[in-house]
């Protein structure tokens, strides 16, 4: 697909994306979960925030001793600092939504709308990856757009199973 820029075609290309949507089912699972409670938005944002860095840290650890397992010799430097940006990539996903309560805390928004925008944002997250990557499978438009429904609505199912889970 020659449409796409460079810079996008190669993020696609990456294992940052698996990465980053992972983490935005985790950040949206949270969302959900948290919506029932009675906390405020920059408790909500504290929570989801530490909440992303705990994934983050599971990610690093568990990828470490992973390839330790199946290179059968320690993580060197350079493949830990590839792990940690891989780990990065998931804190970015879940930690995301948090943006929206600390606008509600500027008073920017209200807490109502900072639920709206982070559980919309991260499904249409969803959307607009699985669309661009059948884009890029070469699938036709309309059909990319069908893969891109069809992922959304599997997307808020995960979350849903996953909010049902955290609860």
């Amino acid at each position: 697909m020659n449409r796409i820029r460079p810079t996008i075609e190669s993020h696609l290309g990456s294992h940052d994306v698996a990465r980053i949507l992972y983490g935005t089912i985790v950040g949206l699972a949270l969302v959900l979960a948290l919506e029932s409670e009675a906390h405020g938005p920059g408790q909500t944002a504290a929570f989801i925030v530490i909440a992303a860095l705990v994934v983050g840290v599971a990610e690093l650890f568990s990828e470490a001793i992973s390839t330790e397992a199946r290179q059968r010799s320690r993580v060197t430097r350079a493949e830990l600092r590839v792990l940690g940006r891989d780990a990065g990539a998931v804190v970015a996903g879940a930690g995301f939504p948090a943006i929206y309560f600390v606008l509600s805390v500027l008073g920017l928004c209200s807490e109502h709308t900072a639920f709206t925008l982070a559980k919309w944002s991260g499904v249409i997250l969803v959307c607009v990856y699985a669309f661009l990557a059948a884009r890029m499978a070469g699938i036709t438009f309309r059909r990319s757009a069908w893969h891109a429904a069809v992922a959304g609505v599997a997307g808020v199912a995960i979350v849903q199973v996953k909010s049902a889970v955290l609860h």
